[in-house]
């Protein structure tokens, strides 16, 4: 049962049940989880959007495949509530927890007033995600990401008017897959990052050196050990751009030597769009209003077996939350933990959620690249397997254990 406004939730408000904050990947997974074992228990969805339901790592692979946001829209909000008999307050913005009285506050933002409705709860499930990191140097004015469908369509918008020249900050998995189809969709690329190579804050040198030439032959152009110290619009009166709009990007090698005075200042990038790519951070707010144990670094801390947190009858799950302080930002995991809270939600018995570091894969045809484990950058690392065409390596912990593992393999050659 979609609503479109408070006034409805309100009458509902006595009967509690779940309420999910966030209609994300995990909020629904949540959703899917419990509908499959309880079709009666309230269940109450908050969301700061639409609530639609899509696949968000397609983000990073649309644009070359000339794919619209509503390409990617499994099911509208209202419709998926519907079908779930869920009550879907979207456009909606959470304001306040109270975890001793278990209410939430809530406002619409899609209504002129700032009314506040309260809303009660017998469980909570926290799946409000995290949302880009945006440093000084890149104002959020003038710079886009690709978290979310909606900017993602804004953006799409922008690049279909021709061929257009994008710089991407930030050489980590989603910067360097945006880069690959944005080069696919016949725009010029450039990506920046603070590292030498792509992937570096998890990868050794020797495997991210592959990467990095590879993406390169391509033609990316890949500029490693630079940072990007301001963003600003110009006006180049040139009639490709539109209204002779574009944008300079200042930028300089990380770290400089200050005895060398032969350094000469780096020419400004000139380009059409600026892309943040620069990691993901979870807000405190809401978490600090619930008095749930919180982590700048890696967002809510939860129990490894059940999902709860320290605060009674409160979950977390997916890019929110963190076990044994490691982020929880790959989709892969998100069934298992929606199954987990569900049982523990419905008072099922359960063996607990066995948390397993998920494969991971670059979605990058210049490259095959698998890891498997905790990786990390800085450890020991060991070659597996090295030759022309393929890279193994294994990252071996104190206990002479294998910890995690990457393969890298040149892409295979189509037959004649």
């Amino acid at each position: 049962m979609s609503v479109e406004n408070l006034s409805v939730a309100s009458s509902t408000a006595a009967r509690k049940g779940v309420v999910i904050i966030g209609a994300g990947l995990a909020g629904w997974h949540v959703i899917d989880a419990i509908r499959a074992k309880d079709t009666e228990i309230p269940i109450t969805l908050i969301t700061a959007d639409s609530g639609d339901r899509y696949h968000k790592p397609m983000l990073t692979m649309a644009i070359s495949q000339n794919k619209r946001a509503s390409d990617l829209v499994r099911a509208s909000g209202s419709g998926a509530a519907n079908t779930a008999e869920v009550t879907l307050l979207a456009n909606t913005q959470v304001t306040d927890i109270d975890p001793v009285s278990q209410t939430v506050q809530v406002r619409s933002t899609a209504q002129s007033d700032d009314a506040l409705t309260t809303i009660g709860y017998e469980k909570m499930v926290l799946a409000m995600g995290a949302h880009p990191i945006f440093p000084k140097s890149l104002p959020q004015d003038l710079v886009w990401h690709v978290n979310h469908i909606e900017r993602f369509s804004q953006l799409q918008e922008k690049l279909a008017a021709g061929s257009q020249h994008v710089a991407i900050v930030g050489a980590g998995m989603v910067g360097t897959e945006i880069a690959e189809d944005l080069l696919k969709a016949g725009h010029k690329v450039t990506l920046i990052d603070l590292n030498d190579a792509p992937l570096s804050q998890m990868l050794p040198a020797k495997a991210t050196a592959r990467i990095a030439k590879a993406i390169e032959s391509q033609g990316i152009q890949f500029l490693g050990g630079y940072q990007v110290s301001a963003v600003a619009r110009i006006n180049c009166n040139s009639n490709d751009s539109e209204d002779g709009e574009k944008l300079q990007v200042d930028y300089a090698p990380l770290s400089t030597d200050a005895d060398n005075t032969d350094i000469q200042p780096l020419e400004p990038l000139i380009v059409d769009h600026v892309i943040a790519s620069t990691g993901l951070t979870v807000d405190e707010q809401l978490p600090a209003a619930a008095g749930v144990e919180f982590d700048r670094r890696t967002g809510i801390v939860v129990d490894a077996a059940t999902l709860r947190t320290n605060a009674a009858n409160i979950y977390a799950i997916g890019d929110c939350m963190s076990i044994n302080g490691v982020a929880c930002r790959y989709v892969a995991p998100l069934r298992a933990q929606a199954a987990t809270i569900a049982d523990d939600i419905l008072g099922h018995e359960h063996s607990g959620y066995d948390h397993k570091p998920p494969m991971i894969r670059l979605k990058n045809k210049a490259i095959s690249v698998m890891v498997t484990g905790v990786p990390q950058a800085a450890g020991n690392w060991q070659v597996k397997t090295e030759s022309d065409d393929e890279l193994i390596m294994d990252l071996i912990d104190d206990n002479e254990a294998v910890s995690a593992t990457v393969t890298i393999k040149a892409p295979a050659v189509p037959k004649a």
